[in-house]
């Protein structure tokens, strides 16, 4: 399962090749970075969560971007100390961070992978050199994008002379991006993080209006991370995820835990009191991810105080089933917190663009993996052949909220809180589900709706992930505009909620284990396909 066909194509062939789930993840994932080029590659980052059948172990790879070591806390701020505008903040190249989607790559491959490097390539080079068809979406994207038109090193490659988009299904060429990947296909992740190729995306950021701080040294240092795997009960199945710089993890296992108090039969989504349940398990979720999670190598999160099973039984008897709570939910006060009271709550704006995809493998090994440059285009700064990210804007914009320091904050050489949420189900010893989208912080509720739906309401796959997206993230409660939406909000509000109805095109993908075999499911508001043999 990937956001786009060539790119679920390319994966298939490398399974075809003899080649295991890292390695078509890569092979993937490089495709996309060609043909989604809004919401992923060489320029961002990503998480992927990797399951060995054989040793039955679940293994995380962190390839967060990172802050320049010159990165000030209030470097989204106006000299007055308010917050930057978004958009104000995005474009340019002060929003840049180090990009870790090829380290985060090139260590799964390393540790995980069967084929050779350079043999999980081809497919992208060939597409890049001898050109791939626009799709509607990536059309739709640049027709209405107010920046990229703008900027000087993505402008002649997205739009024409006379300033219209890409045409959708025209052939369009790389030789730029293609010449990169042979690069590193030849050379390794070294020919990215230095040479020729680093030198050209610090002197665009650099040259960049307003510039950025990123400098050779910066892109040297980053390393990508294995991490501990985040796993938690889900009634009686286990579900594991990322950790941080996600908030993925332990906000779902939150919702989860909290959920779990609930017969199964009170969560036939997308009825309105089990999207009233939901989106209350949500709110309570977000306070705590508001205010204690953030990049562990910087904040001492206290993550097995959130999971604790008796401080979730508590947080759950705050959701009354016949009421909304208000419109904002304190965070709790988890075991080993109590020197957090002097922490401030999140300011972050979080509106990313990303993308996501789902491998097993004939083994029974599996890959969830979600990659991003954050905003659509990200900064809107291009470098041979590929666009850098905006990833530095998920810190705050205020290193404090009430004289207290934020644990989200910009500091030098941190990696800022994601949402997004790779995860795996297991029932038992066997894996059950590989679930992953884009969405921004929505990601975490679109792929818990998607299990919960498979889990609790004995729904197929595809219908749980075409469910209406909904959540609420410590605020109003939001549900995705469609025929189910006046139904919803009428149920909701006579409930006591704040509705807010909104177009939501995530991005989910997923893959379920059933009697009869693997299943997948792409979402239908987007391009994904599934292949398989």
């Amino acid at each position: 399962m990937a956001a786009h066909p060539l790119a679920a194509e390319a994966g298939r062939e490398i399974l075809r090749e003899g080649g295991n789930a890292i390695d078509a993840s890569i092979a993937a994932a490089l495709v996309l970075n060609l043909v989604e080029p809004q919401s992923s590659g060489l320029g961002g980052g990503g998480f992927l969560v990797y399951y060995d059948a054989t040793h039955r172990r679940v293994f995380t790879f962190d390839g967060r971007e990172a802050a320049p070591m010159a990165a000030s806390p209030h470097r989204f701020q106006n000299p007055d100390g308010t917050p930057l505008h978004f958009f104000a903040a995005v474009v340019g190249g002060r929003s840049i961070g180090v990009p870790g989607w090829l380290a985060m790559l090139a260590l799964a491959h390393r540790e995980q992978g069967r084929l050779p490097w350079a043999q999980l390539f081809p497919p992208a080079i060939a597409l890049a050199r001898d050109g791939f068809p626009v799709s509607d979406r990536l059309h739709t994207l640049l027709a209405r994008d107010r920046y990229l038109r703008r900027s000087p090193s993505a402008r002649g490659y997205f739009y024409n002379a006379d300033g219209t988009p890409l045409a959708a299904g025209e052939s369009v060429r790389n030789p730029a991006l293609a010449h990169v990947f042979a690069l590193i296909a030849a050379h390794g992740p070294d020919a990215f993080y230095g040479g020729p190729v680093a030198r050209d995306v610090v002197r665009a950021i650099h040259d960049a209006a307003p510039a950025g701080d990123l400098t050779l040294a910066d892109l040297a240092r980053y390393r990508a991370k294995e991490r501990d795997p985040i796993c938690g009960p889900y009634r009686h199945y286990r579900v594991c995820g990322m950790g941080p710089p996600s908030s993925g993890g332990v906000t779902m296992l939150e919702i989860f835990g909290m959920l779990g108090r609930f017969p199964p039969q009170d969560l036939d989504l997308p009825s309105v009191g089990a999207v009233h349940l939901f989106t209350e398990a949500g709110k309570l979720a977000f306070a705590d991810r508001n205010r204690y999670l953030g990049d562990t190598d910087f904040v001492a999160a206290p993550i097995a105080g959130l999971l604790d099973a008796d401080y979730l039984r508590r947080r759950a008897t705050l959701i009354d089933p016949r009421r909304d709570s208000g419109m904002q939910a304190a965070p709790g006060v988890p075991p080993g917190a109590a020197d957090w009271h002097a922490e401030g709550d999140d300011a972050s704006l979080e509106l990313p663009s990303t993308s996501d995809l789902a491998i097993v493998d004939r083994w029974g090994d599996a890959v969830a993996m979600t990659v991003s440059i954050e905003n659509e285009f990200g900064s809107r700064i291009m470098v041979d052949g590929f666009l850098l990210n905006n990833e530095l804007t998920d810190f705050s914009f205020l290193p404090t909220r009430d004289g207290r320091p934020v644990a989200n904050r910009v500091e030098p050489g941190k990696r800022p809180r994601s949402a997004m949420s790779p995860t795996l189900v297991f029932d038992g010893a066997a894996l059950r589900m590989v679930a992953g989208s884009a969405g921004g912080p929505a990601i975490i509720e679109d792929v818990a709706k998607t299990i919960i739906g498979v889990l609790d309401g004995h729904l197929d796959l595809q219908a749980a992930v075409d469910l209406p997206d909904i959540g609420n993230r410590n605020g109003p409660t939001f549900i995705e505009a469609g025929p189910w939406a006046a139904k919803l909000t009428a149920g909701l509000e006579a409930l006591g909620h704040h509705v807010v109805v909104r177009s939501h095109p995530s991005g989910i993908s997923a893959i379920e284990a059933t009697p009869r075999g693997l299943e997948g499911a792409a979402d239908s508001r987007r391009d994904g396909v599934g292949l398989g043999d």
